[in-house]
């Protein structure tokens, strides 16, 4: 599994129409070949920030196979007018894991 991390700051005042582009959007990677999922996390010190994180079962998977098709085409026409700079994107895979304190 890779995961897919997109540092994106929006233009100020902005974030709220940002979060309903994302929001409109989750069908378009749901339905994307190899996406096992995404999450949107939002800057606390500064909210016109944030993270976005999809799961893919490949690099080619986003870089080349969703990166090419309309529905990124379409991610762009939702999210891109929101964009305060172009996104900083990079892609992981997991080296070490532990489970978090539940008590």
């Amino acid at each position: 599994m890779i995961l897919e991390i997109a540092e994106i700051d929006v233009k100020t005042g902005s974030e709220t129409a940002f979060e309903a582009a994302v929001t409109e959007a989750t069908s378009l990677f749901a339905a994307a070949k190899g996406c096992q999922g995404m999450e949107l996390h939002r800057g606390i010190e500064a909210p016109s920030q944030y993270v976005l994180m999809v799961k893919w079962n490949t690099l080619e998977d986003h870089t080349v196979t969703f990166r090419g098709s309309p529905e990124f085409s379409r991610w762009r026409e939702l999210a891109g007018p929101h964009f305060a700079k172009p996104p900083q994107v990079r892609h992981v895979q997991l080296a070490v894991r532990t489970n978090g304190n539940s008590g």
